[in-house]
C-alpha cells in the first residue's frame, strides 16, 4: 500500500496546479484555432503542443529541462539562433518578389508598416518599464514575422520568447480579423475603388540579381540583419536560377517543414506557467496588438500620402499599403477580399498588394537588425 501511496504522491496529477491548467486552457485555444479556424495551424498546433509538454508537472518537457526539447532549445535558438534563418531559407524559395520589382514605389509601403515595431518598442520602454533589450523585442511583434520576433526575442530577452512568439504567431493569424475594420476605417470607397496598372514586367535576370544585390547592400547596411536577409536571400537564389531544383524542392518543401514542427515545439516549450501567467505577459500581448495595428495604419497612411504626389492614372490603392505587415500571403489575400467585396468584385489588387508584402519580409528583417545594433 504504501508504493502505491508514494507512487501516487510522485504523479503528475498529483502535482497538478492552478497554473498547469490554465496553460492548458491556453494551448487548448492555440490548437482550436489552428483546427477548428485554420489560422496559421502549421505553427499554432506545435506550439500549443509544445505548450501542453511544458506544463506536465515533473515530465521536464520544458524548454529549461534537459529533454529532447530542452536539447533543442539550446542548440536550436539560445547558443546558435539557427532554426529561424533556416525558416528564412524556405521562405526565400517560397516568395516571388516580381510584384515587388514590378512596382518599386510599393518597396517604401513596406517600410512605412514597420511603424507599429517602434510605437510600440517606445510603449514599452516609456510607458510600461520595459527595458530597451525587453521593448525592442516587444515592438518586433508589429512586423507580424514570427521568426524574426524569435531571433530577435532570443538574443535580446530570452524570458519573454514565450508571450513574444505567441503574440507574433497569433496576430499573424488573425490577420483577417484585425485588418478589415483598419481599411474601412482609414480608406474612403473611392480610395478602395482605384484599380492599378499593370506592373512592369521583370525579366529573369532582373529576378536573379534582386537576392544578390539587396543580400549584400542591406547587410552592408546592417550586418546585424545578415543571418535572416542572408538566408532569405539564398532561398529566393535558388528559386530564381532555374537551375538548383532539388535545393528549392528541398529548402521550400521537406527542411522547412521539419524546421517549422521544431521551432513550434519549442517555443510553446518556453510557455510554463510560471513563465506565461504574469502581469507582463497581458501586457506585451497588448502592446502586440497596438504594434500589428499601427504597422497595417502606417502603411496605409503612407499609400494615402504618396498618392497627393502621384498623377490620377498613377495613383495606387492605398488598401496595399497594410499588406506590408510581413505575413506573407494572408495579408495580400485579406486586402485581396476586402478590396474585392467592397467594389462588388471590380478591383481585384492581390498582386500590386504582394510588393508589400513581400517587401514587409525585408523591413522586418532590417528593422531587428536595427534593434541588434542600438540595444543588443
Amino acid at each position: 500500500m504504501d508504493i502505491f501511496i508514494q507512487l501516487a504522491r510522485d504523479s503528475g496529477i498529483a502535482n497538478l496546479g492552478l497554473g498547469n491548467l490554465l496553460m492548458f486552457v491556453v494551448a487548448g485555444i492555440l490548437i482550436y484555432l489552428a483546427i477548428a479556424k485554420e489560422y496559421e495551424p502549421l505553427l499554432l498546433i506545435p506550439i500549443g503542443f509544445g505548450a501542453v509538454l511544458a506544463n506536465l508537472p515533473l515530465a521536464e518537457m520544458s524548454s529549461e529541462g534537459t529533454s529532447l526539447i530542452g536539447k533543442i532549445y539550446l542548440e536550436g535558438i539560445e547558443n546558435t539562433e539557427l532554426l529561424p534563418p533556416l525558416i528564412f531559407l524556405g521562405v526565400g524559395v517560397l516568395t516571388d518578389f516580381r510584384p515587388l520589382l514590378g512596382r518599386p514605389l510599393t518597396f517604401l509601403l513596406g517600410a512605412a508598416a514597420q511603424l507599429g515595431i517602434f510605437v510600440a518598442a517606445l510603449g514599452a520602454f516609456y510607458l510600461l518599464g520595459f527595458n530597451a533589450q525587453e521593448a525592442a523585442s516587444i515592438g518586433i511583434i508589429g512586423g507580424a514575422d514570427g521568426p524574426t520576433s524569435i531571433f530577435l526575442t532570443a538574443k535580446l530577452a530570452p524570458h519573454l520568447l514565450g508571450p513574444v512568439a505567441v503574440a507574433a504567431y497569433s496576430y499573424m493569424a488573425l490577420v483577417p480579423i484585425i485588418q478589415p475594420p483598419i481599411l474601412r476605417m482609414m480608406t474612403t470607397k473611392a480610395e478602395r475603388a482605384i484599380d492599378m496598372p499593370q506592373a512592369i514586367p521583370v525579366s529573369q535576370r532582373a529576378a536573379i540579381l534582386f537576392p544578390l544585390v539587396t543580400g549584400i547592400l542591406a547587410s552592408l547596411a546592417v550586418p546585424s540583419s545578415a543571418p535572416l536577409l542572408g538566408m532569405l536571400m539564398f532561398g529566393n537564389l535558388l528559386r530564381e536560377s532555374g537551375v538548383t531544383e532539388r535545393l528549392k524542392k528541398t529548402a521550400g518543401g521537406p527542411m522547412l517543414d521539419i524546421v517549422t514542427i521544431l521551432l513550434g515545439l519549442v517555443v510553446g516549450a518556453t510557455m510554463s506557467a510560471e513563465a506565461f501567467l504574469t502581469t507582463r505577459t497581458l501586457g506585451i500581448l497588448v502592446l502586440g496588438a497596438f504594434a500589428f495595428s499601427f504597422s497595417t495604419a502606417g502603411g496605409i497612411l503612407f499609400a494615402k500620402i504618396i498618392n497627393l504626389f502621384l498623377s490620377k492614372e498613377k495613383k495606387i490603392n492605398p488598401c496595399i499599403g497594410a499588406a506590408g505587415v510581413s505575413a506573407v500571403p494572408m495579408s495580400a489575400r485579406v486586402v485581396q477580399q476586402f478590396v474585392s467585396d467592397e467594389t462588388n468584385g471590380k478591383v481585384n489588387p492581390l498582386m500590386p498588394a504582394m510588393g508589400p508584402n513581400v517587401a514587409g519580409v525585408i523591413g522586418s528583417a532590417v528593422a531587428a537588425g536595427v534593434f541588434l545594433a542600438l540595444v543588443g
